[in-house]
């Protein structure tokens, strides 16, 4: 009889199938089959917090064919996912199917191609139980708070709303950033740039600019005036730039290490514009296997759930041999790198960092197999992995300080000498930084020839508003969360209409801001950084063996209980009203302003007279476009994933819809609402072939 072998996943199942033959039966789990019932707590807070698991509705029939498919095996193998959730279904896979937990028949795989496969099942162990206890605190957490703060936000602020442990934190982190903003007092400076060329040029193309940055001895300057800008200007006036300083130099740039969770959910965002849900999605796929033409179905990259940057020398040796037969010898770097983590806890380092499971498997050798998202995702993980076994980029670097009068301007530049690594792969950011350029050939005592000089009024700015990208590195920064959080936590906290997005900003709702106001006064902990950190941190030593699950949770509860019953104390008979948001429209029904409110299926327009007048409708927001098929109002419309797109006014009679994004620029052809795709702008009038590409700013 073959021995079955259960897994989460159909395609994962279909893949490591291929791997291990007849002797095997390869089933799948379809993720967690027990958990906390929903229609109670389910933990017994007097009794060591034990907690009552049911079956999972509508996974009783699943459970059955387990069993039934157990029976008829020699033996069941739990290869769940190697994670404390891949643990905690295989504790409760173990607990259904009468196996013993301390039974070697537990085995993970890091990667799903035929050597991982066969090395992970050479291995089998028991299941972690500290592992598994470390999920099932946090699981009691997580639950302990939502099922008792629910239902005090129902009674102070709205009927239907919820709390979350690690949610709750990010939309203060969202809230604080705004206020930040808010409140933020700008600046003002000047700079004074000095467009500058060698006197040996007959014009300015082998130009540069400088700086102002010192008085000629040295002392630093900083200009905060137009008065004190236009003084400067005109001691300048007339004035000589000589080249009082040149230093040349070498500075290497290293690569980015290979991706972890957190940075390739940052870097697909703003690569791609990838939300952190639809990035391990994505993910997900490419490890579980697909079908590669050569190559049959293949885990094309490791584990992607990991906060570790360590990668096997194996992988690094396959990735150097093929730098060196498409790049040459020069380009591999000669050392082992060690990258620090930048999570402040970095937990889940039985994992390596996020690579490609084949290095010599290239991206174009994928994309005649695979598409869209999948493939983009892969190109970015390959090209991330393979340029961190890469050498240095070299450059070339030159400094100048130049004197004029009493002042000193300052310059600096590079060329590079050795592209390394950029020759395949360069980080992206989030900061919109200056980039240096190449200076001319230059030379100490050197005069120039001023071509122009400006006195620019500049103004400190405030934090930008959180992305998916920067939330992702704050909460990661912050401790707050593991990798296997990150995407719930920002679907979970817009789900509940605590937060929008707008393009890529994340913004707290009126909604939002109310919970949070709640929060930050009765439960001040729950919304602690510190406090919320400190928690990951205890779930860590749980899962290192080091603490007891139920002592930690009664530590917690004990606090948490008390603060629960000051806040009913302190808001009794009070309710937190959730402000609306005024609008120019007025109800045609009684007269009175139209507001916009949040409900539980998002936000909609309706009289701010309400109860007594009842009028309302969905909230729609005009392009200000017209439909080219009838003349309509173009709106933006969502779809049922989430996605923007773009429909006339006048559906169901009008059908006209698109992606595009319709612009204030008119058609010059026939007048006409353009339309923006591709770089390039068009006019989607019947007849009219009207393109212009857009321009650069």
């Amino acid at each position: 009889m073959p021995k079955l072998v259960i897994v989460e996943s159909p395609a994962k199942a279909k893949t490591i199938s291929k791997y291990l033959g007849r002797g095997y039966k390869v089933t799948a789990s379809m993720g967690h089959v027990r958990d906390l019932p929903a229609s109670q707590l389910g933990i017994d807070v007097d009794n060591g917090f034990a907690p009552k698991y049911i079956t999972i509705k509508g996974k009783q029939k699943l459970v059955k064919e387990l069993k039934a498919e157990a029976k008829k095996c020699d033996g069941v193998l739990l290869a769940t996912d190697p994670d404390r959730e891949g643990e905690a279904i295989s504790w409760h896979l173990a607990n259904i199917l009468g196996l013993d937990p301390a039974a070697p028949n537990r085995v993970t795989f890091d990667e799903i191609t035929k050597k991982g496969v066969k090395e992970g099942m050479a291995h089998p162990r028991a299941i972690n139980i500290d592992l598994f206890n470390a999920q099932q605190a946090r699981r009691e957490l997580d639950r302990l708070v939502g099922y008792k703060l629910s239902p005090f936000l129902w009674r102070k602020v709205r009927r239907g709303l919820s709390a979350g442990r690690v949610q709750s934190v990010a939309v203060r982190l969202i809230r604080d950033r705004e206020l930040e903003i808010e409140n933020f007092k700008p600046d003002e400076y000047w700079n004074i740039d000095a467009a500058l060329y060698p006197q040996t040029q007959s014009n300015s193309k082998n130009g540069f600019t400088a700086r102002l940055a010192a008085t000629a001895d040295g002392k630093k300057l900083t200009v905060t005036n137009k008065e004190q800008a236009d003084t400067i200007v005109a001691a300048l006036d007339g004035k000589s730039y000589t080249i009082s300083k040149l230093e040349k130099g070498k500075r290497r740039r290293q690569p980015a290490p290979p991706f972890i969770t957190s940075t390739l959910q940052q870097d697909a965002s703003r690569a791609f514009g990838f939300s952190a849900t639809r990035t391990m999605r994505a993910a997900q796929t490419l490890y579980e296997g697909m079908d590669i033409a050569g190559h049959g179905t293949v885990g094309l990259i490791t584990y992607m759930r990991t906060d570790s940057l360590r990668i096997a020398a194996e992988a690094s040796a396959a990735a150097k041999q093929f730098i060196a037969g498409r790049w040459g010898d020069n380009y591999v770097c000669n050392t082992q790198r060690k990258w620090k983590s930048r999570s402040a806890t970095a937990a889940q380092d039985a994992h390596e960092a996020i690579r490609p499971s084949m290095p010599e498997l290239t991206p174009d050798e994928v994309d005649k197999s695979i598409s869209g998202d999948t493939a983009k995702l892969y190109r970015l993980i390959w090209s991330r992995f393979m340029a961190s076994q890469m050498a240095d980029c070299i450059q070339d670097t030159v400094s100048v300080s130049i004197t004029a009068g009493d002042y000193l301007f300052r310059a600096s530049g590079f060329r590079v000498s050795f592209d390394g690594f950029t020759a395949l792969y360069e980080e992206s950011t989030d900061d919109k930084q200056k980039k240096e350029t190449a200076l001319p050939p230059l030379e100490e005592g050197q005069t120039l020839k001023l071509r122009s000089l400006t006195a620019d009024q500049k103004f400190t700015q405030p934090p930008p508003l959180y992305t998916e990208a920067t939330l992702i590195h704050a909460l990661e920064e912050n401790g707050i969360g593991r990798p296997s959080t990150y995407a719930p936590i920002i679907t979970t906290i817009v789900d509940r209409g605590y937060v929008e997005k707008d393009q890529k900003k994340l913004k707290t709702t009126p909604l939002g801001q109310a919970v949070n106001t709640v929060m930050m006064e009765q439960f001040p902990n729950i919304v602690d950084v510190k406090f919320s950190a400190d928690m990951e941190k205890k779930l860590d030593i749980i899962e290192a063996g080091k603490a007891d699950w139920v002592q930690t949770i009664d530590d917690f509860y004990k606090g948490f209980a008390k603060s629960l019953e000051d806040a009913e104390k302190n808001m009794e008979g009070k309710r937190v009203k959730v402000e609306d948001i005024p609008t120019d429209e007025i109800c045609e029904k009684c007269g009175r302003p139209m507001v916009i409110k949040s409900g539980r299926y998002g936000k909609f327009v309706a009289c701010s007279g309400f109860p007594e007048c009842r009028n309302a409708h969905p909230l729609v927001k005009d392009t200000g476009g017209i439909c080219p098929e009838c003349g309509g109002h173009m709106l933006v419309r969502k779809s049922a994933k989430g996605r923007i797109y773009y429909g006339c006014s006048n559906y169901p009679k009008c059908n006209f819809m698109t992606w595009d994004e319709p612009v204030p620029e008119k058609c010059p052809q026939c007048g006409q609402t353009l339309f923006k795709k591709k770089g390039q702008l068009y006019c989607a009038k019947e007849g009219c072939d009207f393109t212009k590409p857009i321009e650069k700013k």
